[in-house]
């Protein structure tokens, strides 16, 4: 789908004459969305898709710009959340009943979400689920507490934080300092400079062996549900991942609209494509430790 004739967030300053511009697009009756949809998909009209893809530049703006706060160059952001927009038009199916920006909206904040993680590098697409949602939730939690001050949070912050999001403190307090840029470990604790920072961290991270040995584990896991999803068709893929893999997990209600079926149909779709991908994972990691028996059987 050609994007050359989109208009261009060149740099920060011209984020405004970008608003502008793109307020410009008219926005679609369902009506007539719902022919374009048509065009594109049964015939490959490019037009169509184009108008598509313009009249929802304005959502993936509105999106983009609640991922400000991660210092990264807004007009990347935009880009990349055009992305996952011209994407959803190439994918949706204007007959399962529901609007076309209910749909992109899951693809656009995954693209975004994508290039962000990609983008810093303590959160990359291997680590862990709590560690994307604390790098995805910390503004949020820290607004809760009215913990707005720049540097390190008090511990009780921090427990706070970690309790609500339940992950460990000092997860909390590295992305906090990643996030809001380093903070010498030698910040006293306290305005009456009792104890430092540095005193209260303790480093109780695993031996090299050991990390090695759980990096092995994590990313044999990790190949094996990636193949295991191709055992799904594409509706129990959308779900299966809208529901398993999400920090935030998209309501039945949300999928039973996209879908056009009831709430239940999706449960049970959801179901049976988690044992499907059980089963296939069991017979991933099998395949994969055969290999590793054989080879410790030699040594």
């Amino acid at each position: 789908m050609a994007t050359s004739a989109l208009p261009v967030l060149a740099n920060e300053g011209g984020l405004t004459r970008y608003l502008e511009e793109i307020r410009r697009f008219p926005m679609l009756e369902p009506s007539e969305e719902y022919m374009l949809a048509k065009r594109w998909r049964e015939h490959g009209d490019r037009e169509a898709a184009h108008r598509l893809v313009t009249s929802h530049l304005r959502l993936v703006a509105k999106i983009a710009m609640g991922y400000r706060g991660y210092g990264l160059p807004i007009a990347e952001v935009v880009s990349e959340g055009n992305v996952g927009l011209m994407q959803a038009v190439k994918r949706f199916e204007p007959d399962k009943g529901f609007r076309l920006a209910t749909y992109a909206m899951w693809w656009i904040k995954a693209a975004i979400q994508e290039y962000i993680l990609r983008s810093w590098s303590l959160v990359k697409m291997g680590t862990t689920a709590n560690q994307k949602k604390l790098f995805f939730n910390l503004r949020k939690a820290k607004g809760r507490i009215s913990a707005y001050d720049e540097g390190d949070m008090r511990p009780e912050q921090v427990k706070s934080i970690a309790t609500r999001l339940g992950v460990p403190e000092q997860d909390v307090v590295e992305m906090n300092r990643r996030l809001g840029g380093d903070a010498s470990l030698n910040a006293p604790l306290r305005q009456d400079g009792d104890g430092e920072w540095q005193d209260w961290l303790v480093d109780d991270s695993a031996d090299q062996e050991a990390i090695l040995v759980q990096e092995e584990e994590g990313q044999n896991r990790l190949a094996a549900l990636r193949e295991a999803l191709g055992v799904l068709n594409e509706r129990e893929r959308r779900i299966f991942e809208a529901r398993r893999l999400q920090d935030e997990p998209i309501t039945l209600e949300e999928l039973s609209t996209e879908f056009g079926v009831s709430r239940e149909r999706v449960r049970q779709i959801e179901v049976r494509a988690f044992e499907k991908v059980q089963e296939a994972v069991k017979r991933n990691l099998a395949k994969r430790e055969i290999p590793h028996a054989a080879l410790a059987a030699s040594a």
